[in-house]
């Protein structure tokens, strides 16, 4: 199969190339920096286009240079924090620039069609474990964008019901690939939790700031669903390959447990036997207590599972961090 990836170069669109790329399918992506990584790993060198995905001509020719099977989109901007800040900047790129991928897309014949979505869409949930079915919404412009993107998938699979379109709303995903090329490497100070712990036992931070403690869980600070990047990007592999009958489909992609901030510390320890000192400080505004996934639906119909265990997760970002 021909596959498209947007954003293929970015921390989820890498591992996810590189296991297409072991499954055997073709793919192009569309920035050069870490392509060479993902030739090391695979042995085989993916056709890469820099292109933005608001350049609508140059998607176009793209397209047109390209029998395309399917797409993986995960292009687009990620900050929450900065979503808040320049939202008029998130919804053109995001909302724009994923209009233009369907655009081309349909245009040259190809009706397969994955989302990089995410578990923002279910706002504050009411109860956990979080099924598909959860009422949606969102606290910031940043997950709003990618709600408003699942609409419209919704609206263009009723008008052209010979597509097949899967969303996957993906959790916390962290960890890096096992070679230690590839991995989460954010600009700056990081957003994330694992990359700011990878940094502090590098050196590079003097300590893990946790935002809160006085939350309504075990030890009181904040529990997510932490999940390996490596069966994230298979989930995407299972989507592709249960993609033959025109349909529009959603799964949470999350290990169905829920880990505190502490258990992520407590656990990068035993994996790496190294000590993150932490301080506590105030909570986040928009944060909430707990989020974790009900992935059955997943399971069920797509034959995916996680493999992986959180020293597992913890113990690649570290070998990723000390290789960057």
């Amino acid at each position: 199969m021909k596959v498209i990836v947007t954003g293929g170069t970015g921390y989820i669109g890498s591992h996810t190339c590189v296991e297409l790329i072991k499954k055997g399918h073709e793919i192009s992506n569309s920035k050069a920096d870490v392509v060479d990584k993902i030739e090391k790993i695979t042995g085989k060198r993916p056709v890469f286009y820099d292109a933005d995905i608001l350049d609508r001509n140059k998607i176009d020719k793209i397209f047109a240079a390209n029998k395309v099977d399917a797409v993986i989109h995960f292009a687009g901007k990620k900050a929450v924090g900065e979503s808040v800040e320049k939202p008029l900047m998130y919804y053109y790129n995001n909302i724009t620039g994923t209009i233009n991928i369907l655009e081309s897309m349909l245009k040259n014949g190809c009706t397969k069609f994955v989302f990089s979505s995410s578990a923002t869409v279910y706002g504050a949930p009411k109860t956990v474990p979080i099924k598909e079915d959860f009422p949606l919404s969102t606290a910031n412009p940043y997950g709003t964008t990618k709600l408003y993107i699942e609409g419209i998938l919704q609206d263009l699979y009723k008008a052209n019901k010979e597509l097949s379109i899967t969303i996957l709303r993906y959790f916390n995903p962290i960890g890096a690939h096992q070679s230690g090329l590839i991995g989460d490497n954010p600009n700056g100070i990081p957003n994330n939790l694992m990359p700011y712990i990878t940094r502090v036992a590098k050196g590079e931070l003097k300590q893990l700031r946790v935002f809160g403690n006085d939350y309504p869980t075990h030890d009181g600070t904040g529990v997510r669903d932490y999940i390996h990047v490596v069966d994230l990007a298979n989930g995407h592999i299972k989507a592709i390959e249960n993609m033959e009958n025109p349909d529009l489909r959603i799964y949470n992609l999350g290990t169905g447990k829920g880990y505190s901030v502490l258990d992520i510390v407590k656990a990068f320890k035993k994996a790496t036997d190294i000590d993150i000192p932490y301080v506590i400080t105030e909570r986040r505004p928009g944060d909430i207590a707990e989020c974790f996934a009900d992935a059955s639906k997943a399971k069920r119909e797509l034959g995916w599972q996680t493999e992986y265990v959180l020293e597992d997760m913890c113990r690649s970002a570290w070998n990723f961090e000390r290789n960057a």
